[in-house]
């Protein structure tokens, strides 16, 4: 059974940082380009960051406005990916999704087939 667990998720200040983290199981993690989408309240679930697999050399796709704040990063042996937040936003208050695919890394969520429960991120001004 395929299992992505989110945690790290909270409340913090405007210019404040977080980590979250995604714990896969269930998967050969290896193989899966892994991505971070967000949701908030009445709007569409939207693209954050996406990171290939070791074939694809770990390339990755930023949303424009995260670029430079927002950094992804991925464990192989310990199945696990990593989204580094620095400089947060009120804007950019959400839940945050992991999600995996089998191959090539995408920016649309529809193309992920595995999915966690999501973790809230609270940004304050």
């Amino acid at each position: 059974q395929v299992q992505l667990v989110e945690s790290g998720g909270g409340l913090v200040q405007a210019g404040g940082s977080l980590l979250l983290s995604c714990a896969a199981s269930g998967v050969t993690f290896c193989r899966y380009a892994m991505g971070w989408f967000r949701q908030a309240p009445e709007k569409e679930r939207e693209f954050v960051v996406a990171i290939s697999t070791i074939w694809n050399g770990f390339s990755t796709n930023y949303q424009d406005s995260v670029k430079g704040r927002f950094a992804i990063s991925r464990d192989n042996a310990r199945n696990t990916v990593y989204l580094q937040m620095n400089s947060l936003k009120p804007e950019d208050t959400a839940v945050y999704y992991c999600a995996a695919r089998d191959g090539t890394k995408s920016l649309r969520p529809s193309d992920y087939r595995y999915w966690g429960q999501g973790t809230q991120v609270t940004v304050s001004s």
